[in-house]
């Protein structure tokens, strides 16, 4: 016989018993509410509440859990515990997303996919805010706001406005890698499970000598890329939305774990030096035949969460949070989000997002002089003293942890990067990753979407003075 589980005891947020969910107190059976309805009042007021600020990009996505495995030894360029030894395991948690959309868009739009991943590792928590592309749309992190409001909606109609997408990337040339990414095949991957995931970045990695060494991070899916034509995704669009996410539960939820393998690329500083272009520009990738792929290790999904809101809509992931062994790099992007995505966490969730439990650095103990706020959630750290230094046993610093050095040149300023050879690897990717029917499909998915900007910025965007690569092709298209 199939086993029952007796149900809870309805309560209020306090605990308190409730005899009677479905009728308000009331003076007579058509009388007014009366205030001392606590239930009632208890229920309205938190309900009026429920809703937090949406991420301000990647808002619709969808998540899960399981763990990261080292299978190959990286000790010699990394000190970092998570990849201590072959074998090591540590828990992980994967969000992956649209970036434009709101949080009720569709799945099967256009544009690039967020693949994040947190390491929940004994040094503390490791973010790698990635995306499915290893490019960016843009270097300077000054821009980024302005990009994202152009792939937004238009503050007089509200609507999706081609005018603002278009003329922004037509103005900024170094978009045109990204862009090209974007309308090729790759642009819509079928589902989450079926794409690559790429920590974009430029990173640095340090070995227990201090020896240092500039990084980037791929990891590519083991289920084989499979993208989606585009009549299919509009079709899923309407008919299923959330297909994406659904994809990413069922296969989980049927036992089909999906799994990634885990690679780096190695430059050394003197490298960095001698390369053709600025190895920490975000707009450009590194030369497989140069810098191949050297495999690490696996990240598998084989979790689902138990509820949504409190494990996936809470999960918030932030590229400063490095453990020993990885720093951050000079890249102008990854200097912008240092700041900006901690910052946009505390206005989303609180002071204290690091105190729930899916973002807790739950593999270390946690000991500082940070106290208080709104929502402080555990014992505040109890009576331990909350300034530094002091003379009694509170936490101390750990010296072999100091970030390396690195020296600064040349002078500081604002430079400006707009022409930093925009051209060259976008001319690559076309002429010589794709074939002949992925450039005419790119060809056509870029004119369908053009089409619907103004044409003085449909002629900037094919205009052989600003883009030598594509425009022959385009013009026939």
């Amino acid at each position: 016989s199939q086993s029952q589980t007796l149900p809870d005891n309805l309560t209020t947020g306090a605990g308190h018993p409730i005899g009677d969910k479905l009728n308000i107190i009331t003076a007579g059976p058509r009388g007014p509410l009366l205030v001392q309805d606590t239930p009632f009042i208890d229920e309205m007021a938190h309900f009026d509440r429920e809703r937090i600020p949406e991420r301000v990009v990647h808002a619709k996505g969808g998540g899960a859990f399981g763990y990261f495995e080292v299978t190959h030894d990286i000790s010699r360029y990394c000190k970092a515990k998570v990849f201590e030894h072959v074998g090591k395991t540590t828990p992980i948690a994967i969000r992956f997303s649209t970036v434009a959309g709101e949080s009720g868009s569709a799945d099967t739009v256009r544009d690039p996919r967020g693949f994040a991943v947190k390491f929940y590792t004994d040094e503390g928590n490791w973010d790698l805010t990635g995306n499915n592309t290893p490019i960016f749309f843009i270097r300077d992190a000054m821009l980024f706001p302005s990009f994202i409001h152009s792939q937004k909606r238009n503050p007089q109609t509200h609507l999706k406005d081609p005018d603002m997408v278009w003329d922004f990337w037509s103005l900024r040339p170094e978009c045109m890698h990204q862009v090209s990414f974007l309308f090729s095949d790759r642009g819509l991957p079928d589902g989450f499970r079926h794409m690559n995931g790429y920590g974009s970045h430029t990173f640095k990695m340090v070995n227990a000598d201090c020896q240092p060494v500039y990084c980037k991070f791929h990891y590519k899916t083991n289920q084989g890329i499979k993208n989606m034509k585009p009549e299919d995704a509009e079709r899923l669009a309407s008919t299923d939305p959330d297909y994406a996410i659904r994809d990413l539960y069922t296969s989980i939820a049927n036992g089909e774990f999906p799994s990634w393998s885990f690679y780096i690329q190695i430059m050394t500083f003197d490298q960095a030096e001698k390369f053709q272009w600025n190895p920490f520009d975000l707009t450009k990738v590194w030369s497989h035949k140069e810098y191949p792929l050297i495999r690490v290790g696996r990240l598998v999904l084989n979790r689902n969460p138990t509820n949504y809101f409190a494990e996936i809509e809470q999960l918030a992931f932030d590229p400063s949070n490095m453990p020993p062994g990885i720093e951050p790099s000079p890249d102008k992007m990854l200097q912008g989000r240092l700041f900006s995505y901690p910052d946009t966490h505390r206005h989303r969730l609180g002071t204290n997002y690091l105190q729930l439990p899916v973002n807790c650095p739950f593999r270390t103990r946690v000991a500082n002089y940070q106290r208080d706020g709104p929502m402080c959630m555990f014992d505040n750290q109890a009576g331990a003293p909350n300034y530094f230094p002091n003379s009694f046993s509170a936490p101390e610093t750990q010296p072999q942890h100091v970030e390396t050095r690195f020296k600064v040149s040349p002078d500081v300023g604002r430079y400006n990067s707009a022409d930093d050879d925009n051209v060259t690897q976008v001319r690559t990717f076309f002429t010589e990753v794709l074939n002949e029917e992925e450039r005419q499909r790119l060809c056509q998915n870029m004119a369908g979407a053009l089409k619907g900007a103004q044409v003085f910025i449909q002629e900037r965007w094919v205009s052989p003075h600003h883009y030598d690569c594509l425009s022959h092709h385009f013009y026939h298209h």
